[in-house]
């Protein structure tokens, strides 16, 4: 796999699989813009919230009164990943040297990705997006080079990047355009350089794009104006930048933006209920006995708490808690955020769940259209039918076995369900926490929580199963989920009692 990351999704919380260093400084060796560029602007959506205070994620350039291509991966920040559908809480701000203020600002009403990770050789080469304002936009336009520049070429790059790399520091994010001069690099100058690629910096990377300077444009000079040659992409190492380059895939442009050929909109998976944890899934839960004024509680994996996990044997219960939870809506976008105030209860031993309790009440979440989940009280039986809800698909998975003992790190579950190995059944880090459900798609009955990566046995990641003679097998990736049905038995509404009868759950 390439080893270079997107120039946005450093920062926000990636769906997109790439990785990488990103160059250190906003337009390496550039300075502050002093006149307005009319068609350039700033791409900032509501969701995935940018930790630039100004809400700024990726360049923008206006190519029509309501059109602004971007890069694709900046429009791939949708929760299902589709290539083409309707955004919410998308807006650009045109013509204005900051981002908080100035030019024109125009609502996104829908986005056209000319190709994804997903797609055979990914969107290297193809790291482009359309995006359709609601209304049009005064800015003169800017118009696409009639070629893609050779070698040698001189070229301008600009953007609201990074100035350094830690995102929790306010010093490193600038409202204030940036620009530099520069000239396209031969191949040899760039690693791992894709077709429809441009290598566009100083060599040294004295002279360069950095985070969060995605989508911006590389402008070349033709006549008496600036015309568009390429749309940054990602770092290419710790030299020049890779940039889309624009020519290539002008028709494609032009097919949209004139309405001859515009692709439909994809179908989106109901992923409503799904919580995203930041490298780990939820879903908000009542118990049997749960009741409208209950504050209601989140179930995921007790290896996705935050800070210190349970202890094998052991249990974290009553803890403080601070945590954003977004519940989606069935297209994947948050309808309602809460937070969690508090971890109730946490283990990795005997099964692998935490429950928190949340801000809000069941009714109140209720009346904001949240989905709320039934929690089952009856453990998942082999051949069952499930359906795993992460948060931007729903799997197809069948429990092909329920294991007696999974042992993973030091840790052991029991019961744990195996789902049988389908292209349909093919969990991935970070589906981790994502409900387990029965056909009638309301009741968890089980949560995903682990697949064997590398063929070991036992160790971390890499989970065994445990026969009644003590014999230990462990398959390549073969992905188990944990059972859920002691944590209703312990729960009386909101409240978790480890000494009720018939509560299992592993204690402290």
């Amino acid at each position: 796999m390439r080893k270079r990351s997107a120039l946005f999704g450093a920062v926000l919380a990636l769906t997109v699989p790439v990785a990488g260093a990103v160059p250190a400084l906003a337009v390496l060796g550039g300075t502050e813009s002093t006149e307005v560029y009319p068609f350039m602007g700033s791409f900032q959506p509501e969701y995935p919230a940018s930790p630039h205070p100004d809400g700024h994620g990726c360049g923008v350039e206006v190519l029509a009164p309501q059109w602004v291509l971007t890069a694709s991966h900046c429009a791939g920040k949708n929760p299902t990943l589709a290539k083409v559908g309707v955004p919410h809480g998308w807006e650009v701000r045109v013509g204005s040297l900051d981002t908080a203020s100035g030019g024109e600002v125009a609502e996104v009403d829908h986005y056209y990705r000319l190709a994804t990770h997903r797609d055979e050789g990914g969107f290297w080469g193809k790291d482009l997006a359309l995006m359709h304002l609601s209304t049009p936009v005064r800015a003169e336009p800017l118009r696409i080079a009639s070629a893609t520049p050779p070698p040698g070429t001189p070229v301008r790059i600009m953007g609201w990047g990074m100035t350094c790399n830690n995102s929790n520091n306010p010093e490193c994010f600038t409202s204030a355009l940036r620009e530099a001069d520069t000239v396209v690099q031969p191949e040899e100058a760039c690693e791992e350089l894709s077709p429809g690629e441009l290598c566009i910096g100083s060599r040294d990377g004295s002279v360069a794009s950095s985070n969060m300077d995605s989508g911006g444009p590389a402008l070349v000079r033709e006549g008496d104006g600036w015309a568009l040659a390429g749309v940054v992409s990602g770092p290419s190492g710790d030299g020049p930048t890779l940039f889309t380059s624009v020519p290539e895939h002008a028709e494609w442009i032009k097919g949209i933006i004139d309405g001859t050929d515009v692709p439909p909109d994809d179908e989106i998976p109901n992923v409503e209920g799904a919580v995203e944890l930041n490298g780990c899934v939820g879903s908000v839960v009542r118990g049997p006995e749960s009741r409208p004024e209950d504050a209601a509680l989140m179930l995921t994996n007790g290896h996705c708490v935050e800070g210190d996990r349970p202890a094998p044997g052991g249990a974290l219960v009553d803890q403080p808690a601070d945590r954003e939870v977004p519940i989606a809506d069935p297209e994947g976008w948050p309808r309602v955020k809460t937070r969690a105030n508090r971890l109730v209860y946490a283990t990795m031993t005997g099964t692998d769940v935490a429950l928190y309790r949340l801000d809000k009440s069941y009714a109140q979440l209720e009346a904001e259209g949240a989905k709320v989940f039934q929690l089952a009280t009856d453990p998942v039986r082999e051949g069952d039918a499930l359906a795993m809800a992460y948060t931007s698909q729903r799997f197809g998975c069948t429990a092909e076995a329920v294991v007696p003992h999974l042992r993973e790190g030091g840790y052991q579950q029991d019961d744990s369900i195996r789902y049988a190995t389908t292209e349909d059944c093919a969990p991935w880090p970070g589906t981790s926490g994502s409900a387990l459900l029965a056909p009638d798609g309301d009741t968890v009955v089980g949560i995903h929580n682990t697949h064997n990566r590398d063929g070991e046995q036992c160790t971390a990641d890499n989970p065994c199963e445990v026969g009644p003679d003590g014999t230990e097998t462990a398959v390549q990736g073969r992905a188990y989920g944990q059972q859920v049905h002691q944590v209703a038995g312990c729960l009386t509404g909101s409240e978790l009692d480890l000494t009720r009868p018939g509560c299992t759950l592993t204690r402290q």
